[in-house]
């Protein structure tokens, strides 16, 4: 069976609600994303061109998948939480050659050799109303586009996800994006889906793409807040969602949160960071049998555990997709047997390579074509795979990676600071907020030295990679080698909780 928004039978089915309540229509968005195709090609765009976006949760986001899926274009979202200078660097690294915004966040967007396109009206920006104009029918020789997510890495410089796109239409390629659903139970033609996380995390949009095209609604909250995801569940009957542990706090903490109708939830899946046991025993006596749980990384995945399985297995997250494959092996390379801790490699039917850096592609991957992103773990007799551990030094804040190294680069140009060291500290709401670490120099008082280097932060990085909270050492733990023991200041925070990283 082929599963395509563009072949919707119903297109005056209202297949996307935004958050202030405005329908479109199946006819509508496929109208807009051809529209586009036809017009990014006539400004001379081609197969393999990228575009960068910089949008908030719209339907705009949808309109340019759309058109760039039916023309090669590669779309880059890109987080609007980051700065304009972080911002430039992906768009020039990415060789984008247009990028559209919010008008809200044109400021973040600088100017690059980028072609800048903005929603609505603003001043040094084209308008993206521009691109849908003119024919509303399918181009000819359609070709499939793809997305290139950008992660960072432990050095703290984004890389672009790229994978190879296959000389072919879209319909085959969006009908596996579909397919992605099924594996969950999910079923064609019946469902809602509540949008609450940012698009431009690769989950969020994959998730919500392929509900569109498996024939559900989409319904998206720009700004996630608890009691409005429950009063959208009950009011637009929603069965499925892509959450992170975070939301399940904030939820779980509405004092009515059982005043309201949830009985239409079917598929609500959760990934991106670790979820405590207690907490998701806390959502699934909530909501019953609907709490998903799935492992991946931008570059692929990856795993899937079903309710049930992860109460008779509490702490698993699943056996390999029938796509992949899973393997643990140790640091010589060699495999190991069950209940052994290793690293998590993982092997897909599509090869990635990270964006215009072959080293780093070639790091990631063993002779055997598996990759890893440096996750620890073990898995069971029966193929059920167990966490351990994460990148040693990545922080997961809210499901959203942070790389210590680039935050410690920033700080350390702080001419009052001779070290620093950022790690990961336990939170309720968060799972990990940011804590650092700081060696002033010498003679340097303290007083007023926190507030000093968080507007320093501020000033340099997206607000969510800031520290939470400063520490003040005398000096640094280091070896004779000169190596930051870093489990020395970070071993602590986590003892409590009868956890080392």
């Amino acid at each position: 069976m082929e599963f395509s928004l563009w072949k919707a039978e119903n297109l005056d089915r209202v297949v996307l609600i935004e958050d202030d309540g405005t329908e479109h229509t199946a006819g509508q968005l496929v109208a807009a994303g051809n529209q586009v195709a036809h017009n990014l090609r006539g400004r001379g765009f081609v197969a393999g061109d990228v575009i960068g976006m910089v949008l908030e949760n719209e339907a705009a986001v949808f309109e340019l998948v759309l058109g760039a899926m039916q023309i090669g274009l590669y779309l880059v979202p890109i987080n609007w939480h980051l700065t304009a200078h972080e911002i430039g660097y992906i768009l020039q690294n990415s060789e984008a050659k247009a990028v559209i915004c919010s008008p809200e966040l044109t400021e973040r967007v600088p100017e690059t050799q980028a072609i800048r396109y903005c929603t609505a009206t603003k001043t040094g920006f084209e308008q993206f109303s521009d691109l849908k104009t003119g024919p509303a029918h399918a181009p000819e020789n359609r070709l499939v586009g793809g997305i290139m997510n950008y992660t960072s890495g432990t050095t703290g410089q984004p890389k672009g996800v790229k994978r190879p796109l296959p000389p072919c239409p879209p319909e085959p390629i969006v009908t596996a994006y579909a397919g992605f659903l099924l594996m969950f139970g999910q079923s064609p033609g019946i469902g809602c889906q509540i949008v609450g996380s940012p698009l431009y995390h690769t989950a969020v949009l994959y998730f919500a793409s392929s509900a569109l095209h498996l024939g559900h609604t989409v319904v998206l909250m720009k700004k996630w807040t608890a009691q409005g995801m429950l009063e959208r569940i009950q009011r637009y009957k929603v069965t499925s969602s892509h959450m992170v542990p975070t939301q399940f706090n904030r939820l779980l903490a509405l004092e009515n949160r059982l005043d309201y109708d949830v009985s239409s939830l079917t598929h609500m899946v959760h990934g991106a960071a670790p979820c405590p046991h207690p907490v998701k025993r806390k959502m699934l006596d909530w909501w019953g049998d609907t709490v998903y749980e799935y492992y991946a990384a931008t570059e692929g995945g990856g795993t899937m555990v079903t309710p049930q399985e992860w109460l008779e297995r509490p702490g698993t997250v699943g056996k390999a997709w029938q796509t992949a494959e899973i393997a643990i092996f140790d640091d010589d390379g060699e495999g190991v047997t069950p209940g052994v801790v290793g690293t998590v490699y993982i092997k897909m039917a599509q090869q990635f390579e990270y964006h215009g850096d072959k080293a780093k592609t070639a790091k990631a991957h063993n002779t055997d074509g598996f990759f890893t992103v440096g996750d620890a773990g073990y898995m069971d007799a029966d193929g059920y795979l167990f966490l351990c551990d994460r990148k040693a030094d990545m922080i997961i804040s809210g499901g959203v990676n942070i790389y210590p190294a680039e935050i410690e680069s920033v700080l350390s140009a702080h001419p009052k600071i001779i070290d620093v060291a950022i790690f990961g500290i336990p939170n309720d709401d968060w799972g990990e907020a940011v804590q650092a670490v700081v060696e002033p120099r010498a003679g340097i008082s303290n007083e007023g030295l926190e507030a000093e280097l968080l507007a320093w932060s501020e000033e340099r990085m997206a607000k969510y990679k800031c520290p939470r909270a400063f520490t003040f050492v005398v000096e640094m733990p280091r070896d004779p080698n000169g190596k930051l023991a870093k489990r020395k200041l970070r071993d602590p925070y986590w003892a409590d909780l009868g956890r080392q990283i």
